[in-house]
């Protein structure tokens, strides 16, 4: 035999635990670590859009929302999306750290001379 009360309960639980019926507040947090941006974004469905910046290189990742009912500051000051930076930002500095094989010997300009962008006068 079955309990219905608990059934009903399982089936109110799990209609209220559906995230993708909820629309949030969009936020964002920026702060600096370990000498680069990095912007913490809570989208209206959920989501989570996590973007690191250094040095000219930004990586970005995304991440489901682990607990929708708490408030996004407190999740992230609780270390919940921890991992997720950690391996964004070691991702960055190991792009900084490495070099092209085929750019090596070439210098890209920055900006073209100045007797190439001013016309001289007769």
């Amino acid at each position: 035999m079955f309990d219905i009360k608990s059934l009903l309960k399982r089936g109110i639980e799990k209609e209220l635990l559906d995230v993708d019926d909820y629309i949030f507040m969009p936020e964002s947090i920026e702060m600096v670590v370990e000498e680069g941006d990095l912007k913490c974004v809570l989208n209206s469905d959920g989501r989570v859009n996590i973007f690191y910046t250094k040095q000219g290189v930004t990586d970005v990742r995304a991440a489901a929302r682990k607990h929708p009912f708490t408030s996004f500051d407190r999740e992230l000051n609780h270390g919940i999306y921890d991992d997720i930076i950690e391996d964004l930002v070691k991702e960055v500095n190991k792009i900084l750290d490495s070099e092209s094989k085929y750019f090596t010997n070439i210098v890209l300009p920055s900006a073209a001379p100045l007797s190439l962008t001013v016309p001289l006068k007769p």
